[in-house]
């Protein structure tokens, strides 16, 4: 074995902080916008970091498994992940009234920083 549980985890915790200060960043920068552009970034960052966390919990939550079901696992928690950030995007552009653009910025930000926190050595 490779990577333990507790590795995984630790590696999604940290990805978790990285989308968190992107966020803030973007956020940051919408503000100079208006108030509904920076929320409507944190909130698309936010399901990011929300989905990642809901995934982590699923995908790592079972403890030592076989391989068919860690794989079943990791896939349902990709699946939620993106589940929640499709309903929360759906939510702020029907329900809340969200700006779109900064929306999907956030969602972007996210994204990208996990994918760098993921690659990143450390």
């Amino acid at each position: 074995m490779l990577n333990s549980v507790a590795a995984g985890r630790r590696l999604v915790l940290r990805a978790a902080v990285w989308q968190l200060m992107a966020v803030l960043l973007v956020a940051a920068v919408f503000l100079l916008r208006g108030v509904p552009q920076a929320l409507a970034a944190a909130v698309g960052g936010l399901a990011m970091v929300a989905g990642g966390l809901v995934a982590m919990r699923l995908a790592l939550g079972g403890g030592v498994l076989g391989a068919g079901t860690a794989m079943l696992r990791l896939m349902a928690g990709v699946m939620v992940k993106w589940v929640v950030v499709f309903a929360v995007l759906l939510l702020g552009v029907g329900v809340w009234k969200l700006p779109p653009l900064p929306l999907m910025a956030g969602v972007l930000t996210g994204l990208v920083a996990q994918v760098l926190a993921a690659a990143s050595r450390r």
